[in-house]
């Protein structure tokens, strides 16, 4: 009963891609200057941690080869596409 009431009272969100990418940063003891040739300069790493532009799928590649995580955590809801049925 707690575990509904809690799951419905706080449910679990993503985390943003400039949240996850600042996680990811601090974990790896890594600067804005460290993310700038994943991202295409450092530019781009001011533009997507400030949430004014989106990750390509290049970026999105990079950063799933350099950190190790799923794809699906880079990629917003709206650009997955449909599982097959």
């Amino acid at each position: 009963m707690v575990e509904d009431y809690e799951r419905r009272r706080w449910p679990r969100q993503a985390p943003s891609i400039p949240q996850l990418l600042t996680y990811l940063m601090d974990q790896h003891d890594l600067t804005r200057a460290d993310l700038a040739p994943l991202l295409g300069g450092a530019g781009r790493v001011s533009e997507v941690l400030n949430g004014k532009i989106g990750l390509s799928m290049t970026m999105v590649r990079r950063l799933r080869e350099r950190f190790g995580v799923s794809a699906d955590l880079l990629i917003p809801d709206g650009r997955r596409r449909p599982a097959a049925a």
